[in-house]
């Protein structure tokens, strides 16, 4: 089954939605970056999340990038994400393990930490980038994004995310999130029928790990009111650096650093956060890059 975004609206077009499954996006994110099944289910929502919100971008430069930083154990996660959808992300500590907890799910929670904010950052090619954030709820991601919306973005949201996992191999078995969002004027009766899906909900990665549709599992939580689909993205885990994004990167560095480094070092290699690839200079292409610099 290929990820996807399903993105319409429900209650007769009174309240907004995105739903995506992502089993393929976080495997990706498990492989790249080694991550532990904790690493693995707390990226994997905030990748999840990420995507949703990709999926609004308009322009090919605008972006969206969320910080979580709760002073757990896992460090710092950061993700951002591009038109497409196509998202990045890495964990300051990917390796991290904790116990499960005593419901004998992973303790996402305690990976993250509560003690610290979410920062979000809309680039809408505009001429400056917003940026939110909010006192983080309790480190497991979904309700720290709802959070987020209802005090930084004045839009009260249900926001579900989750990934799962195979016990014994920690391989990826399923990945999905929603996010539901009440329209301006949208009748109270509307927002409670959708809040009185709340215990429904949480089912759906364990329905997409068993085989269910996206498209089916939609159409059987909201039967009432009907379900109309708007738009259908495909996201995928894609990194966008490249050698040219590293050679502005070292000249960022100005002249005097970029020159310690040419006579100490003799070359300099960079590794991107966000995939591990790796980019080499040699010392005659340090000086090149100088000389450009200088020029320009």
């Amino acid at each position: 089954m290929n990820d996807e975004i399903l993105q319409g609206l429900i209650q007769n077009s009174t309240i907004r939605f995105a739903a995506i499954t992502g089993k393929e996006l976080v495997a990706e994110a498990q492989r790249i970056h080694s991550l532990s099944r904790t690493a693995t289910a707390a990226l994997g929502r905030e990748l999840l999340m990420v995507a949703m919100m990709a999926g609004q971008l308009k322009n090919d430069t605008d972006s969206v990038s969320a910080i979580l930083s709760g002073g757990g154990p896992g460090g710092n996660l950061v993700c951002v994400g591009r038109k497409g959808p196509f998202v990045k992300g890495c964990a300051g500590d990917p390796a991290c393990e904790l116990p499960p907890k005593a419901n004998g799910k992973l303790d996402v929670g305690g990976y993250v930490g509560k003690n610290g904010k979410l920062t979000v950052v809309r680039d809408l090619s505009l001429k400056e980038p917003y940026v939110g954030m909010c006192h983080l709820i309790s480190g497991e991601v979904a309700e720290d994004f709802a959070e987020y919306f209802t005090a930084s973005e004045q839009q009260p949201s249900l926001v579900y995310l989750g990934v799962r996992l195979e016990p014994l191999s920690g391989a990826v078995l399923g990945a999905g999130g929603i996010l539901i969002q009440p329209l301006p004027a949208c009748p109270e009766e509307n927002i409670d029928y959708v809040m009185g899906k709340a215990d429904a909900i949480p089912h759906l990665t364990e329905r997409l790990s068993q085989g269910e549709s996206l498209r089916d599992i939609v159409l059987s939580l909201f039967p009432e009111g009907g379900v109309a689909f708007t738009d259908t993205l495909t996201p995928a885990y894609r990194c966008d650096c490249s050698r040219a994004r590293m050679e502005r990167a070292l000249l960022s560095l100005g002249r005097q650093e970029l020159n310690k480094i040419i006579e100490e070092d003799g070359q300099a290699e960079l590794s991107c956060h966000f995939c591990n690839s790796r980019y080499t200079f040699t010392k005659a292409e340090l000086t090149h890059l100088l000389q450009e610099g200088a020029q320009a």
